[in-house]
């Protein structure tokens, strides 16, 4: 099982994360951040990924240093869980609709972290969750997990709908990229290490 746990404590987050690349029976999310825990459980579902996020931050400054800090974690766990990376796929995309929203997520899992963002966002804020951080979160997810990630909103009007559908497009795509492909021998690359 590709596993990994994750505890991250700071003087204004603390957090404990575990990752199960294989296993998608156990989601559990409690960020303090209802939005956000709601972007997450969509992210491991349709990711099929197993994730547990228990996250208490300093909420009465804002959401951003918990958002930000759940996305250090979850990168982090997401390197640990795949190891030397022998056997994945590496890339992945998708494209994902929501009524009147598409976005598209392309990653390469190819240890260099890079982040294409492209997103505008009507409403400032949704509920407790600062729309702006989204770009936060997708950045240190990115960097510490060490993949190339584009994520792009394609067309769309509401808010919400913008940013679910890039995290279930990440999700997806992730899910694509770390799948195992018993064709693949040793690690995917010319480098012969990712």
């Amino acid at each position: 099982m590709r596993t990994a746990t994750i505890s991250r404590n700071t003087n204004e987050t603390q957090i404990e994360l575990s990752l199960n690349l294989d296993d998608y029976s156990k989601i559990q999310i409690d960020t303090g951040i209802g939005f956000f825990n709601h972007m997450l459980d969509a992210f491991a579902r349709h990711g099929r990924f197993g994730l547990a996020v228990k996250a208490k931050g300093d909420l009465d400054v804002d959401p951003h240093h918990t958002t930000e800090d759940v996305g250090i974690a979850l990168g982090l766990a997401l390197k640990q869980a795949l190891g030397d990376k022998a056997g994945i796929e590496r890339f992945g995309s998708a494209l994902i609709p929501l009524d009147e929203t598409l976005s598209r997520v392309v990653i390469d899992l190819s240890g260099r972290s890079y982040l294409v963002f492209k997103a505008e966002f009507a409403n400032d804020h949704l509920g407790g969750y600062d729309t702006e951080v989204t770009e936060d979160f997708f950045q240190a997810f990115a960097f510490n997990a060490e993949m190339n990630l584009h994520a792009e909103v394609l067309y769309g009007r509401n808010t919400h709908h913008k940013i679910e559908t890039l995290f279930k497009a990440l999700g997806r795509s992730l899910r694509a990229a770390v799948t195992i492909n018993p064709e693949i021998k040793g690690i995917p690359s010319t480098k012969g290490v990712i």
